[in-house]
């Protein structure tokens, strides 16, 4: 990875590799994992500005954070400007460091109420959005955009123009789509397109599974971070340079680690079966993974899967 820290406004990443908002994924437990691995900096799951504003419980509860993952970003969704910039002013309470407006997800429930990537084709919301929450916190703010609704309606380079000349800090691009969805490949060429079109820092994102593939895309984009997604599932050893470890062993020490993280952080009870989604990522591709697998998946409780994490 080439030798570099990563600035946005005033806040100085050591290096560029960065954990990307995650729905149902990336919550303080996943984080701190993903931080103590080299992640520089972390996202939360995508928030509804909504359920913030009116103080829903579980969303309350999603916006919790501790000072051992900073830096730290919280990701806000929602399509009202108004409720958006509340729900940023909400968030400029909390010990946090970023704030990141979600325009990229493509999910049908989200898009259907014109957030997420919905306003890859309503550039006057996305645009009155971004100056309400620039306007309503002394935090900088960054977005997550895709490259446009389709193949047809390619924006993101202008629109992260108009981002930038309305305040935003950052801009993350992962390079599908939203007819896309996840299928297909992510095309480098529009992310180095949106590097080109403004001056502030430009993240790519999209089939980045290795150390070895972020070194390629910022060489052949020219971006100044790489967020890390999906890839990051089960394999916190992608932030490092040596990759995911071949051994059982050491793949149940990356799990057991985790499970410690939620004991703390969380109640492992109420959330078993997210654990056991997190726990059997971990065993993929290795010799005697499979069996490690059904046995995570057929644990009845939260202590049965620690001592699965002890058992290697």
């Amino acid at each position: 990875m080439r030798s570099f820290s990563l600035q946005i406004n005033k806040l100085t990443l050591k290096n560029p590799l960065i954990l990307a908002p995650l729905a149902g994924y990336s919550d303080l437990a996943f984080r701190l994992l993903c931080r103590e691995y080299g992640a520089s900096l972390c996202y939360s799951e995508m928030i509804s500005s909504h359920g913030l504003v009116y103080r829903k419980s579980k969303t309350m509860e999603m916006t919790r954070t501790v000072s051992e993952e900073r830096p730290v970003s919280i990701q806000l969704f929602g399509a009202d400007p108004d409720i958006m910039g509340e729900a940023a002013a909400m968030l400029t309470d909390l010990p946090i460091d970023l704030i990141d407006i979600n325009m990229g997800c493509p999910v049908r429930k989200v898009v259907k109420k014109d957030s997420g990537a919905a306003l890859m084709k309503n550039t006057w919301l996305a645009v009155s959005i971004i100056k309400k929450v620039c306007n309503s916190t002394p935090l900088p703010v960054t977005i997550k955009i895709r490259t446009g609704w389709n193949h047809d309606t390619i924006n993101a380079p202008e629109l992260a123009k108009m981002a930038e000349d309305n305040g935003i800090a950052a801009i993350a691009v992962h390079g599908r789509t939203w007819s896309q969805g996840f299928s297909g490949t992510a095309d480098w060429r529009l992310i180095a397109q949106v590097k080109d079109a403004v001056t502030v820092p430009v993240i790519g994102n999209g089939d980045i599974t290795s150390h070895v593939e972020a070194m390629a895309m910022l060489n052949k984009t020219g971006c100044d971070g790489i967020m890390i997604g999906r890839a990051a599932l089960g394999n916190p050893w992608v932030f490092r340079p040596e990759g995911r470890p071949d051994s059982l062993s050491m793949r149940m020490t990356g799990l057991h680690r985790h499970l410690q993280l939620i004991a703390i952080h969380s109640n492992p009870e109420k959330i078993l079966a997210k654990i056991k989604n997190h726990s059997g990522r971990y065993f993929k591709g290795v010799a005697g993974g499979s069996a490690i697998r059904k046995r995570i998946y057929d644990a009845k409780s939260f202590t049965e899967l620690l001592e699965i994490a002890d058992s290697v």
